[in-house]
């Protein structure tokens, strides 16, 4: 099999650059706090990121701008691993990770808006290396190579084969003719989501760095701890209500909000996927609200409702943010997030998990199963609504569904190696998985995986990056099949 392998070193290289200036950021906000060991550390990590991406975009010629779709598989493996290696040396050269390893985790973590940590305490952690973080949720959750793609015409290259690997949904809408206008309309809209959580947070009475850190950490349904004991550390209802808004916001297909930007609010309003989602994460929030109520978890129904809807939204978006310890929650209610946390949002969202679509189909075909085993003559497709579902597309959802289980089930026995609790096994792995960042078990609420071993913990950076790139992008890279020449 050919590969186009100066095309793809050359997007490495673009992806290195990208990394590089998005420090800048936090290398001036180090300067503001004067953290002296931060600005050495972003300083270091600027100059090599920015160098490596230079030098290979100087050294290699590509003769063919083609890009196949083993390619494009390839290109997002590599960019991501890529991405994390890069954005793991703040973490390092700041000492706040004692060994680069950790500092992988954490980078990956952060670039997949998992949001898991090592890391014990918060208050020795300097603020520019918080605000880091934060910023890899924000550029990891629409993809650095959506990024990217909208920069690709400049290179002469096309992106769509990147953009089947990368977006994170069955299937690739184009909104516009081009992939690159595609990429750089989502942007515009995720934008535009930021700048307005950051107006309410501030209206709020957060500073300037929480307001920002906090919505870099919602909007991308990253939910990374910028203090110790979460969004408790603000105690306020209205701070939890924006951040849950915009949890749920972002786990929306945004290709629905350009519609409703457009106008075409009944198109929004009508989406089979949006109405579903709503329903699960409102039967969630009625069900764990009733379950605390009736345990004495909490003193009155209001309370319960307050932290039944956070923690439903925080899960089913996958960002894992916590207002309250819910491992101390009935098994009931514990059972409800950890199906949430299972099914995630829409499709073309920054959520992560199986989404919603897919767990559509999969009962749509379950019952077309039930049906043709009465009626084994008839012809009955797979529909959303009044819309039949080609049978590609059925097939698809299948084996990912498949291959999802398969891996989760291999994960945790792999995991179980350490000897914890199956609980906090089987949550662990779901929650890294599913990019969610929190557990149940031992993990707790603040989503610390100290307790595992550094092989364990270098695996659990693998299942992050597959699951951020829906599994096959990387599992794929594992068979033999897909190096084989043609």
């Amino acid at each position: 099999m050919y590969f186009n392998y100066k095309i793809i070193i050359k997007i490495v290289g673009m992806i290195a650059i990208i990394i590089g200036i998005a420090m800048i950021p936090s290398l001036i906000l180090a300067f503001y706090y004067g953290e002296k060991e931060a600005v050495a550390a972003f300083i270091k990590s600027i100059l090599l990121a920015i160098s490596i991406g230079i030098i290979i975009r100087l050294s290699v010629f590509p003769t063919t701008s083609q890009i196949k779709i083993r390619d494009g598989f390839l290109i997002a493996a590599i960019s991501w691993f890529v991405a994390s290696a890069l954005g793991a040396f703040p973490f390092l050269f700041s000492g706040v990770s004692q060994s680069y390893l950790d500092a992988f985790f954490e980078s990956v973590s952060g670039f997949t808006t998992t949001g898991t940590t090592i890391i014990n305490n918060y208050q020795e952690i300097p603020k520019a290396v918080i605000f880091w973080r934060s910023l890899s949720h924000w550029l990891g959750a629409m993809g650095i190579l959506v990024l990217a793609i909208s920069l690709l015409p400049a290179l002469g290259i096309g992106g769509l084969m990147i953009a089947r690997v990368e977006s994170p949904g069955p299937t690739v809408e184009k909104t516009k003719a081009r992939i690159s206008d595609s990429a750089k309309m989502l942007y515009w809209v995720y934008i535009t989501f930021t700048l307005i959580e950051v107006t309410l947070l501030k209206m709020g009475g957060l500073s300037y760095f929480d307001a920002f850190t906090h919505t870099f950490t919602s909007i991308s349904t990253g939910g990374t701890l910028i203090y110790a004991n979460g969004i408790q550390h603000f105690n306020s209802i209205y701070v939890e209500i924006v951040i849950s808004l915009f949890h749920i916001i972002a786990s929306i297909n945004f290709v629905l909000f350009y519609k409703l930007f457009k106008g075409k609010w009944k198109e929004f309003i009508k989406d089979y996927e949006l109405r579903t989602f709503i329903a699960i994460l409102s039967v969630a929030t009625v069900l764990i609200s009733f379950n605390l109520w009736f345990s004495n978890s909490y003193e009155d129904l209001a309370s319960s409702i307050r932290h039944a809807f956070f923690q439903s939204a925080s899960f089913i978006s996958t960002a894992g943010n916590a207002t309250s310890d819910f491992t101390m929650w009935p098994s009931f209610s514990q059972m409800i997030l950890l199906c949430l946390m299972l099914i995630g949002g829409c499709s073309v969202s920054t959520a992560g998990s199986m989404k919603v679509i897919r767990i559509m189909i999969v009962f749509k075909l379950i019952v077309r199963g039930m049906y043709k085993r009465l009626h084994p003559n008839a012809v009955v497709g797979v529909k959303i609504g009044t819309k039949v579902i080609h049978s590609e597309i059925v097939s698809k959802v299948s084996s990912f569904t498949i291959l999802y289980f398969t891996v989760l089930v291999f994960s945790s026995i792999l995991l179980s190696l350490e000897n914890h609790d199956l609980l906090t096994t089987i949550s662990a792995v779901a929650s890294t998985m599913s990019n969610t960042g929190i557990g149940l078990g031992v993990i707790g609420h603040d989503g610390n995986f100290r307790i595992f071993s550094e092989a364990s913990r270098l695996y659990l950076s693998f299942l992050m990056i597959a699951g951020r790139l829906e599994l096959f992008a990387v599992i794929m890279l594992l068979s033999p099949s897909f190096w084989k020449a043609e």
